[in-house]
């Protein structure tokens, strides 16, 4: 079972490598794919290039054993959609091997504007990423949707390729990457919100400034 992290990554903090490591372990994943987006379709287009955003990524995970890099959004033109990089993974992987996309709460609540949502459930299934305890306030579609689809036990995404909603609870982190260009741009430091080697790169690269 793999799991899929996509975003900017710009740049990659502790709150992106955190939230990846409590799935890999809480949902005993055989990798999580960090999938950096090439031209984003539901947010501002990345700062950094996107040799510079990888290269942080590669930074961030280097040693830790299941957390790797996927590059094929990098390399595919035009907008960076879930459901063509789920496209393009089922046909390097078949059919048959559990996915699941990992997403984040504010990102959940808008999936069903997404490009062809329900196919993109058909094709993996979703890991909500949440604060613990947190799990309220849905639009009545999508509570819906969770209803037919949900499920609270981690196992059951083994029994199948994709199509459940899952609730993983994962440690909380005060930090984004727009707070650390942010001071950056100031002239502050952004030590301890995202690794050194990151944060060695940003300074000799002169990013976010």
């Amino acid at each position: 079972m793999i799991g899929l992290l996509g975003g900017t990554f710009d740049p990659i903090h502790f709150g992106h490598l955190r939230s990846a490591l409590d799935c890999l372990q809480a949902l005993d994943l055989h990798e999580v794919r960090f999938i950096p987006l090439n031209v984003a379709v539901h947010r501002p287009q990345p700062v950094a290039p996107a040799a510079l955003r990888l290269a942080m990524l590669e930074a961030a995970i280097a040693g830790q054993p299941g957390l790797v890099a996927d590059t094929r959004e990098l390399t595919r033109p035009g907008g960076s959609f879930s459901h063509d990089t789920l496209v393009s993974l089922r046909s390097e992987l078949g059919g048959v091997e559990p996915l699941c996309l990992l997403i984040g709460w504010d990102a959940f609540e808008g999936f069903l504007d997404w490009y062809r949502p329900l196919e993109i459930l058909d094709l993996a299934h979703l890991v909500v990423m949440h604060r613990p305890g947190s799990v309220d306030g849905l639009s009545p579609d999508l509570e819906d949707l969770v209803r037919r689809r949900g499920c609270a036990d981690p196992g059951v995404l083994r029994d199948s390729p994709g199509g459940r909603i899952l609730f993983q609870p994962v440690t909380q982190m005060e930090v984004s990457s727009t707070r650390i260009r942010q001071l950056i741009r100031r002239g502050l430091s952004p030590r301890y919100l995202l690794p050194d080697p990151v944060l060695a790169l940003c300074e000799r690269e002169g990013l976010y400034r």
